[in-house]
């Protein structure tokens, strides 16, 4: 009796944890062209990384994280010229903007989901978490955190990781240091980008190029 007791006690327990952000509103939109729709999601999943931050076995934080490498803002314009039906000279356009980005900065798109909006203040200046680039060579902190705002149907369709009240960041990281030194060494295979505060820690893992 005390042992069934015991195990309904664990279920009910476990039952309650949440692993997964709520699941509200319409699905993330995909391309009706199914071959272009799995080739953006597998360079997707080469620059993209998900984490949680855990209170017990209560998640606190849920976190999606895209590095906006040259191949993947590539995708990424492509992706909209399908949605849009833009013209050529249109994607020329924002294929040049990318590039000029790229070549400023290592940039992350970062999704978060908080359970406790308190935690949600990643892009202020006295904020409780630390956000970093880990590279085998170095550990750098970001030049600007920009809260990109709740996250709609026009992000989640580059970023379906993101739920409907998650909040979107783009992070910066300089490309060198002040002497010269690659911020990311041409060695690398990967890097990770950390977010630590009081409530825990967590390492989204990506490609490096």
């Amino acid at each position: 009796m005390k042992k069934g007791f015991f195990a309904a006690g664990v279920l009910a327990l476990l039952s309650s944890c949440t692993t997964t952000p709520p699941t509200i509103g319409d699905p993330a939109p995909q391309l009706t062209d199914r071959r272009a729709e799995q080739a953006y999601q597998d360079i997707f999943s080469q620059y993209s990384d998900r984490a949680e931050i855990y209170d017990g076995f209560d998640t606190r934080v849920f976190a999606g994280a895209t590095f906006q490498t040259m191949p993947f803002r590539e995708a990424r314009v492509q992706r909209q010229a399908q949605f849009q039906f833009l013209p050529r000279p249109r994607v020329e356009e924002l294929l040049a903007k990318e590039r000029n980005e790229e070549a400023q900065f290592h940039e992350f798109w970062m999704g978060v989901h908080v359970n406790d909006y308190r935690f949600e203040d990643f892009g202020r200046k006295n904020t409780i978490w630390r956000v970093v680039l880990l590279t085998p060579s170095m550990e750098v902190e970001p030049v600007s955190i920009e809260r990109m705002g709740r996250s709609n149907l026009a992000m989640r369709s580059f970023y379906p990781y993101m739920g409907v009240f998650w909040i979107a960041y783009r992070v910066r990281f300089p490309k060198v240091l002040t002497d010269g030194t690659p911020v990311i060494p041409p060695t690398a295979s990967h890097v990770h980008l950390r977010l630590a505060s009081t409530l825990g820690h967590a390492e989204l893992r990506v490609h490096a190029r």
